[in-house]
């Protein structure tokens, strides 16, 4: 009988390196001139760049838990150019060039974060060997076919989103039934808890004070309320991403949803001779159900997709634990992927949430009336995007007009998600299209399946 593999404990990431020892909780009331709400990427990059820019402003952010619990030390680690949500949603206030700048400015905050890891001496497995996705059935490869022209659409270069054929994708990485890829060479691979624990360092040594296992209640102009004390701040950010909900009245602005990952044991040599893989991409695929993966810097295959898509309530998960069924699932398509792993033990497994607004489309605001902002709704591509957002956010609070400033998710106003059991029962539904999709896909559908469609056309996706 196999050994089940560790479940929670927050994340693999971290049983690599070691829970962080917590830093002080808030000890009573305290002003500052920002206070910033979460202690992930968006809250540790926005203080990052307003106390390079402003060396003089107090910065106080408060955490929960402890700097990087979240989806900053949870997540898949590609530190890829990609941004969640529509580009006609961005188009319509910015037009078709708002939206060229921003996917550009998205491609420079790959290097920007690796820049910023080189010069703060963060040592986070980062290796810049690029993107591919795979397509493993006729379907996946039309929208393959028609991602790449679509990115071409909207400014990307010749050398920014490449087709490969069949050989050219096995000679990277040999998929089970691939049928051909697409790579792009603005992607690095990132163990993402190193990275954030060495920012939330770097942020601390300069002089940005970071609160712990201190939890924020309520967050009003010019306050934050907590359960030790009030940070009273002229400017007050909410950078929460799929924790919003845990804030007095944000339950409905953006749901937690819900996605999870496995991690195998390092590979045999052998299996590694059958696979490939000896560079560090990043590996994804067309599916509906989409997955996620990364070859980590000690010879794992780590693979995540989604497992319950969203608790009832915008409930969390504890701990990083995730379900049973979730760990068979992604276990599965793991061997599906890579028959050469069926005897290599997983070994750890995980979940985490991410911020989703009611149109799937990121956003950075801040009101310089109320002193009032936040950055995120990254939909599960937020390792680079939180950068650009923190940089973006930074802009805004000093009042720089920038290229940043300009561009076009700042200031969006989305509409809210409906009440339960409206949401969950959304929710569900649409993960139940988009596993039927897939299967008729997998099972010789010769087109993507209309299901998969009626699903992005009832959640506005």
């Amino acid at each position: 009988m196999s050994q089940q593999p560790t479940n929670g404990g927050v994340s693999f990431w971290y049983s690599e390196i070691g829970l962080p020892q917590p830093r002080p909780a808030l000890p009573g009331d305290r002003e500052a001139d920002v206070c910033i709400v979460g202690a992930g990427f968006t809250g540790l990059w926005t203080a990052y760049y307003l106390k390079r820019t402003q060396p003089d402003l107090r910065i106080v952010i408060v955490e929960r838990e402890f700097a990087g619990f979240g989806a900053s030390g949870r997540n898949g680690g590609w530190l890829s150019a990609e941004l969640a949500g529509s580009r006609d949603a961005y188009a319509s206030t910015h037009g078709h060039q708002g939206v060229v700048d921003l996917m550009r400015a998205m491609r420079e905050a790959v290097d920007e974060v690796i820049a910023v890891a080189k010069d703060e001496g963060i040592d986070a497995d980062i290796v810049k060997d690029g993107l591919l996705h795979v397509a493993r059935n006729a379907p996946q490869l039309q929208r393959l076919k028609d991602g790449v022209r679509y990115e071409r659409d909207w400014g990307a270069g010749p050398d920014d989103f490449v087709e490969l054929s069949r050989s050219e994708i096995d000679d990277r990485v040999r998929v089970a039934g691939s049928l051909g890829g697409m790579f792009s060479p603005h992607c690095a691979r990132v163990q993402p808890a190193k990275l954030v624990q060495g920012l939330a360092t770097a942020v601390a040594g300069l002089g940005v004070t970071i609160y712990e296992q201190t939890t924020v209640t309520r967050i009003e102009p010019g306050r934050a309320v907590t359960d030790r004390g009030t940070v009273r701040a002229p400017v007050v950010l909410r950078c929460l991403e799929g924790f919003t909900g845990s804030i007095e009245g944000q339950k409905r602005s953006w749901l937690p949803m819900n996605s999870s990952m496995i991690v195998t044991a390092p590979l045999p040599a052998d299996v590694h001779d059958r696979i490939g893989w000896r560079g560090a991409e990043l590996l994804g695929d067309y599916a509906h159900g989409y997955m996620y993966a990364q070859r980590t810097a000690d010879d794992r295959i780590a693979l995540g997709g989604r497992g319950i898509p969203y608790r009832f309530g915008s409930k969390l998960d504890d701990r990083g634990a995730t379900q049973q069924w979730t760990i068979d699932a992604l276990t599965a398509l793991t061997r599906d992927m890579f028959p050469a792993t069926s005897a290599v033990p997983i070994e750890h497994a995980w979940c985490g949430v991410l911020g989703v607004p009611r149109d799937w489309t990121a956003t950075v605001d801040f009101d310089t009336a109320s002193g009032m902002g936040t950055a995120g709704g990254y939909v599960g591509s937020g390792l680079t995007t939180t950068n650009l957002a923190g940089r973006t956010l930074a802009d805004l609070v000093l009042r720089r007009q920038t290229e940043l400033t300009r561009l076009p998710w700042v200031g969006r106003r989305v509409r809210r998600w409906e009440p339960e059991p409206l949401r969950w029962l959304g929710v569900q539904s649409m993960y139940a299209l988009y596993r039927t999709a897939d299967r008729r896909e997998a099972n010789g559908l010769g087109h993507t399946s209309r299901i998969a469609r009626v699903a992005n056309a009832i959640t506005g996706r």
